[in-house]
């Protein structure tokens, strides 16, 4: 009775919330950052700038050597040296990665570069040594009232002030980051699932971190930097395990009261069990046909818009299918991808190509299970030379070989290969690819979080499609199944026993 009594008060829930993991964050983010500088004093910054380059030579005649520091990540650069597995040390990144959304930057830049910051990055001889070219505002802009041009290679819109926007910089916030992270892909939501402008000011249920009546964290609360080389990895571009952003750096590594829970965390991601569903908000794109797209009506593009305003079909792009509060699909995961590289022979195209392959699996002491978003689409591909192909999309005027406004399938391929420095045959078809976005945004409360049974049951669980692993309550183990029976039954037969020993010993006067 004693070891009962002990136990359950040992289990009893404690009442001190001051204690727990969310308030010890609230606590920690309650106060926020506010500037020590008043931008709007110095003489420097109060001009009428002719030109955003101008405002990037003001910035640096007092923030002197901050622009070296810019230059050398990969938000300027857009690629990294990285290791990757069977490939060797390869210049890896935004620059000449294809994805199954827009598929690549290379002859797009014009338009793609409207994320990058920098200014005048129309093409390939765009010159990252040139101080000038970087852009201070785009990621200190605290005005809210900067944006880049469309197809303007990064250079800001020409209704931008550039006066009252360099007069009002400082730390990096939310707009700043989530108009390019929350907007990639051609619109909101469509690339993560787990990242968009609902994230602005989120509701508890939709993110318990970022909510201004939870933690109220800023995307650099967690993606803090040094000298400007920001935390966090997608691996949808990355390869290596380094750099990473890990919710144990706030909560540990145990950070459940239950012991059953911690024993979890070994083998299963935090955002497994917290990101029950993502695209809480607003739908996200699974799957774009691109073998759809340049359908005319009376010889013009046009568009077909689904019930809720997402795109059904654009005659630039092609068909789509969205989906809102997903259930995230699942994988192992050591920190390491590899990718399909511009050039890769693709052995047997009837199956779908993995633009990139997260690695891990059971056996492995660092991997753990990850909520994965899987994209799937049908793009273009060589059909003669085997791998897939970089198109030429944008178009700054009609006749220059852009699908957007020529709608020439062969054109675009042509122009596209050719800045890639890669053959194209001349016979385009189509393949099924798929690609993995790791599911990290978009927490629940607690008490929203997967439960037990969702995983440890027989059918239909969310771990289902995971093997390699033996999960109690999942799978059958015959040996396993026979031991627990004979346990069972033992321990049933033990009982009949000792009771009727007990009432034949009763009847002969014993006790």
């Amino acid at each position: 009775m004693m070891a009962v009594a002990l136990s359950v008060v040992a289990l009893w829930p404690s009442t001190d919330t001051s204690a727990t993991p969310l308030a010890k964050l609230k606590t920690k983010f309650s106060s926020k950052h506010t500037s020590s500088v008043d931008h709007t004093q110095f003489a420097v910054l109060n001009q009428d700038f002719k030109t955003p380059q101008d405002v990037t030579q003001a910035c640096i005649s007092c923030h002197n050597k901050r622009h070296t520091e810019v230059m050398a990540t990969s938000h300027w650069n857009w690629s990294n040296v990285e290791y990757v597995p069977d490939k060797g040390l390869l210049s890896l990144g935004k620059s000449n990665i294809l994805n199954n959304f827009c598929v690549g930057v290379s002859s797009n830049e014009q338009s793609c570069t409207k994320c990058h910051i920098g200014y005048g990055y129309k093409d390939k001889n765009f010159n990252f040594k040139d101080p000038r070219n970087v852009d201070c505002l785009a990621c200190h802009d605290n005005s809210n009232t900067y944006v880049k041009g469309s197809g303007q290679a990064g250079l800001p819109d020409k209704i931008v002030n550039l006066k009252l926007v360099a007069t009002h910089v400082g730390r990096p916030e939310r707009a700043n980051c989530g108009t390019c992270h929350f907007n990639g892909g051609g619109g909101n939501n469509v690339k993560h699932g787990d990242m968009e402008q609902a994230l602005y000011d989120p509701s508890p249920d939709v993110d318990i971190h970022m909510t201004s009546a939870g933690s109220d964290m800023s995307c650099v609360d967690c993606h803090s930097a040094t000298n400007h080389q920001m935390l966090g990895k997608v691996y949808s571009l990355s390869s290596a395990n380094r750099d990473r952003v890990q919710c144990e750096s706030c909560h540990t590594e145990l950070p459940h009261n239950d012991s059953i829970l911690n024993n979890h965390t070994l083998k299963v991601a935090c955002q497994t069990c917290h990101i029950p569903v993502y695209a809480k908000e607003n739908p996200t794109k699974t799957y774009w046909d691109w073998s759809t797209a340049g359908k005319l009506k009376d010889g013009k593009p046009y568009e077909v818009k689904n019930p809720d305003g997402t795109d059904s079909y654009l005659s630039i792009k092609g068909s789509f299918q969205w989906g809102k509060n997903l259930q995230p699909e699942y994988t192992w995961f050591n920190g390491t991808a590899t990718h399909y590289l511009l050039g890769d022979k693709v052995s047997d195209p009837s199956k779908p190509i993995q633009i990139n392959t997260l690695l891990g699996s059971y056996d492995e002491p660092d991997s753990k299970i990850i909520p994965v978003k899987v994209m799937r689409s049908n793009q273009m591909f060589d059909e003669v030379n085997k791998y897939l192909i970089q198109p030429k999309t944008f178009s700054a005027h009609p006749g220059d070989g852009g699908f957007w406004k020529d709608f020439n399938w062969q054109t675009a391929s042509a122009e596209g290969m050719k800045s890639v420095g890669l053959n194209y045959s001349g016979k385009m078809g189509f393949v099924k690819t798929e690609m993995y976005w790791p599911i990290n945004h978009m927490v629940s409360k607690g008490d929203k979080a997967v439960a037990c049974s969702e995983c440890h049951t027989r059918n239909g669980g969310r771990l289902k499609n995971l093997k390699g692993f033996y999960m109690p309550g999942r799978d059958q183990n015959d040996f396993a199944d026979l031991a627990g029976k004979s346990l069972i039954l033992l321990t049933l037969i033990g009982v009949l026993t000792h009771g009727l020993t007990r009432m034949i010993a009763h009847k002969k006067g014993g006790f």
